[in-house]
């Protein structure tokens, strides 16, 4: 079976320097030592528990920071490409997940999100593909209120961080 899915990117361009753009993410999300976090998580009993370490490793923008890829480094290293800042952010929060996957099993395809920061003509661009517009085919209220709700948490992160 193939699903075919039409989805919406936001995108936000700023005038700050690509560095301080990276800066205001890193302030709304939190960047635990995955390592560290992964053994706290699995040595929780509750899901009380389990919990609390999540509330305590997310940042103001209820979200924490999972994976950074250098996505420019490989063009830095030819000096036939033209070389340029680019970086992919995995970001999520294991509890909207939860939520999500609980209605929309499929939605654990699309979560955690993707952020993509990178420098342009016009300025350092952050995008981001909705999740909503991932799960708006599945027509199911309880999951498309938890993704709009991380929608706005994500454009509003990246909308502060371009300033």
């Amino acid at each position: 079976m193939t699903k075919q899915l039409s989805v919406q990117r936001f995108s936000v361009v700023s005038s700050k320097p690509f560095e301080e753009v990276l800066q205001g993410l890193e302030k709304g999300m939190g960047r635990p030592d995955m390592r560290v976090l992964h053994g706290q998580m699995t040595a929780t009993s509750s899901f009380r528990e389990y919990e609390k370490v999540i509330h305590a490793a997310v940042g103001s923008a209820d979200l924490m920071e999972f994976l950074r890829l250098d996505l420019g480094a490989p063009m830095g290293k030819d000096p036939n490409a033209k070389s340029f800042k680019i970086v992919r952010i995995i970001a999520g929060n294991p509890l909207i997940m939860k939520q999500m996957v609980e209605s929309v099993p499929d939605a654990g395809s699309y979560a955690p999100v993707k952020i993509l920061v990178y420098e342009s003509k016009d300025g350092v661009r952050l995008s981001y593909d909705t999740m909503v517009s991932y799960l708006a085919s599945y027509d199911k209220s309880a999951v498309l209120e938890v993704a709009r709700s991380l929608d706005e948490k994500v454009t509003r992160l990246l909308t502060e961080a371009a300033g």
